[in-house]
């Protein structure tokens, strides 16, 4: 397999990105969500952050997707049955789902930040809030964190969708051109 896209097929390093972005999403909400059900002798903060951590590692890896999309080529929009509409529902999906992907860990930088609380980098180091404190603010900012992270499991799901679509119904490319392997 070749490391960058051509005009059929998309690349090693873009579907590495898309497959461990996606990874990431899912862990990152699932312990979000879930976090607070860690076992009892756990300390409730590693949950917290092991979440920013992979949030911090999904936003990393986005902004290098999004960098790497504008360097290399992207494959030839596959032909289907849905034509431009069909083109142009995948654009704006593509963008909102970019859009999220940055939108979610800022916010959640944010509320961090508006806590009065350090953001802690890997458990390297921390970097300590450039904010004054507003614990309202701070849960707007969580609510608001959380609704887009709902927000971009749902949009991911349509995506989804959309591909084991066009793969069963439509009986075209468009998911074997993202899969590592592909008859």
């Amino acid at each position: 397999m070749q490391w960058r896209n051509n005009s059929s097929r998309y690349g090693a390093l873009a579907l590495a990105a898309h497959w461990l972005t996606a990874l990431l999403v899912l862990a990152s909400w699932l312990l979000g969500t879930y976090g607070d059900l860690l076992p009892r002798g756990t300390p409730s903060e590693v949950g917290l952050i092991v979440h920013m951590c992979v949030g911090l590692t999904a936003l990393t890896i986005s902004l290098s997707r999004l960098a790497w999309r504008l360097i290399d080529q992207q494959p030839i929009p596959e032909r289907t049955h849905l034509g431009v509409r069909g083109e142009r529902v995948s654009t704006i999906v593509h963008c909102a789902l970019y859009a999220l992907l940055f939108a979610v860990p800022i916010l959640g930088i944010l509320t961090q930040f508006m806590r009065g609380h350090p953001l802690p980098i890997f458990g390297l180091f921390e970097i300590a809030s450039p904010l004054s404190a507003d614990r309202s603010l701070a849960r707007s900012l969580k609510d608001a964190h959380g609704w887009l992270a709902d927000g971009i499991l749902i949009l991911a799901a349509l995506h989804a969708g959309a591909a084991i679509l066009h793969h069963w119904v439509l009986r075209d490319n468009t998911l074997r051109r993202m899969l590592p392997i592909s008859r």
